[in-house]
């Protein structure tokens, strides 16, 4: 738009402010500051830039006032930066007010009416940039406020451009980027197409809002069951978990609140039509839909079908578990590319390592035998002793040493006098190790003083001192990643870079735990900067042992839900058994 002057017709700044704010979607009172600022800039320009000068527009006569304005300020005025300095033409002092008005007082402004003038050239030319710059900002502030609270839903647009795989797509009030990777594989758009697309963020940026637009998150796939599905939109049905790899094949986790209300079955549909609607938008991405359930064993079980497990393993401080599976179901778990078991992994938030019934085995006899000989070494005991120890589930030493001495005597054919001579020989060989691993240290030169850090035991102590570090400020000078080991860069090569402490298999956070304490005690930092603890939940007693899990019942109970819940399950089922596994 353009300002010729104030001079101007009234009722003609009122008719350019609506028409901008129709044209623009903004408030018409943006556009009256805007064109005020700009007669505002315009005038300072004429009259000069060192007087206060504002203008005023009348929103409903359309009558402009242009007035200088004089502040009367303090004798002893001092600028609040040094930028500032007093300004003659906008102030006056109060001593000097006086003299002009008795009823002067700090604060008090004069105004002076200034008459109407024509624009010039460059007067119009700024105050046609105040303008435009004013539109713009209060688009992009209205673009914001649009689509800020509408991430997780689902938009219609036109795909407006196309610009090196990324798909700008006008959503009516604003635009929208759909990156290359947050669209399906292989599909193709072309300008003026109709598009569905999922708002996952929205990002206030200098440029303008970003709305970050995707058809390959898992999200998409959730909401587009809740338009498919009337259980799932009125919250009936809860999907809990999704996991997509996006083209091929996705895994989604239901759960009912309405016992009478299958979740499995409600999402499929009759003969399929509520799921096979959503596989159409999803351009024939195979979905399986699962039972999601509170008991982790039991939820990984489920998200691994259609493959069949016999045993599951938690690890909880890792976050890991191993799941068993029948040998000729290797093939099924993994997946096509590792595609099975990566989405379940996703969808449970695990990661899941698989083996076969024949490795579980091979691993546990190599175990059996590992420790049996350890036994008898150090406790300098006859094979079938050992073996019973190894039963009874003594796995080290140490575990033999400081248990309550009737655990060993309620053994079948050992008593008492037995447990205190088994007890007694371990014993003896931990002082006699650690007397060995204490000469040691003290041989590679690690000072006493590492050994007082919290959470470095004598094993680790002679680690460190292999590793070259000797002394407290060595070990607190050191990366987690020198400690646990890493990957580094040579030669255009990723290598495997050893940590002094790798065979004790730290996790990232004991890693920087033993930093920290070593810092404390070298004095770098202090105690109270150490995080705290979280306290422990408290859990209700597992129903399993040791971590372990039996699935036989849950694929007993379960029947032929999880066929149910796997679109063309069968075929792709025949397809993943035969292909080889790249990696287990």
């Amino acid at each position: 738009m353009a300002v010729t002057g104030v001079a101007a017709n009234r009722l003609e700044l009122l008719q350019i402010a609506d028409a901008v704010a129709r044209e623009k979607n903004i408030d018409k009172e943006i556009v009256v500051e805007a064109i005020e600022e700009a007669i505002q800039k315009g005038a300072k320009a004429r009259y000069g830039a060192h007087h206060d000068i504002r203008a005023k527009i009348d929103v409903k006569t359309g009558e402009l006032a242009l007035t200088r304005h004089v502040t009367i300020v303090e004798d002893d005025w001092q600028p609040e930066d040094e930028l500032e300095e007093f300004n003659d033409s906008a102030m006056v002092r109060l001593k000097d007010a006086l003299k002009r008005d008795p009823e002067a007082v700090v604060g008090k402004e004069y105004v002076e009416e200034l008459p109407p003038f024509e624009f010039g050239r460059v007067q119009t030319q700024m105050a046609r940039q105040v303008v435009t710059g004013k539109v713009r900002e209060a688009e992009r502030a209205n673009q914001y406020e649009e689509f800020k609270d509408r991430v997780g839903e689902i938009v219609n647009g036109t795909v407006k451009r196309v610009e090196y795989g990324n798909t700008i797509v006008d959503l009516g009030r604003g635009e929208g980027i759909m990156r290359r990777n947050d669209s399906i594989p292989r599909e193709i758009f072309n300008i003026g197409d109709r598009i569905r697309t999922y708002i996952y963020d929205v990002r206030p940026e200098a440029k303008g809002p970003q709305v970050m637009l995707s058809r390959a998150h898992p999200g998409f796939m959730a909401k587009l069951f809740a338009q498919e599905v009337p259980e799932v939109y009125d919250g009936v049905i809860e999907i809990r978990a999704a996991a997509r790899d996006p083209g091929s094949r996705a895994k989604m986790a239901v759960l009912s609140n309405d016992s009478s209300i299958d979740p499995v079955g409600a999402c499929v549909g009759m003969r399929g039509s509520r799921v096979q609607a959503v596989v159409a938008e999803l351009q024939g991405e195979k979905i399986d839909i699962i039972q999601w359930n509170p008991d982790e064993p039991t939820f990984i079980v489920n998200a691994l079908a259609p493959a069949e497990v016999s045993k599951v393993v938690l690890d909880e401080e890792a976050d890991r578990v191993e799941v068993v599976v029948p040998d000729e179901q290797l093939s099924l778990a993994i997946g096509r590319r590792g595609q099975n078991v990566r989405l379940a992994s996703q969808l449970t938030g695990w990661q899941i390592d698989i083996i076969t019934e024949s490795q579980d085995s091979e691993r546990r006899q190599k175990e059996f035998a590992e420790r049996t000989a350890l036994f008898q070494e150090a406790l300098d005991v006859d094979e079938v002793i050992a073996q019973l120890l190894v039963t009874e589930g003594f796995a080290t030493v140490e575990d033999l040493a400081w248990v309550e001495p009737y655990e060993i005597s309620d053994i079948e054919g050992f008593d008492e006098e037995t447990a205190e001579e088994l007890q007694a020989r371990a014993r003896d060989f931990l002082e006699k190790q650690a007397a060995e691993q204490d000469a040691k240290r003290k041989a590679l030169g690690v000072e006493d003083g590492v050994l007082e850090v919290p959470g470095v035991t004598l094993p680790m102590a002679v680690a460190l001192g292999e590793g070259g570090v000797k002394t407290v400020e060595d070990l607190a000078d050191l990366a987690t990643d020198e400690i646990r080991g890493g990957y580094e860069i040579k030669g255009g090569e990723r290598v495997k870079v050893p940590g002094v402490l790798e065979s004790f298999n730290l996790a990232q956070e004991e890693a920087e735990m033993l930093i920290l304490q070593a810092r404390v005690a070298a004095g770098w930092i202090d105690a109270s900067e150490l995080p705290q603890p979280e306290p422990e939940p408290e859990y209700e007693e597992e129903e399993y042992a040791e971590g372990e899990y039996d699935a036989d019942a849950v694929f007993a109970d379960r029947g032929e839900e999880t066929d149910q819940g796997a679109v063309d399950g069968d075929a792709e089922a025949s397809d993943e058994a035969a292909d080889e596994p790249e990696n287990a």
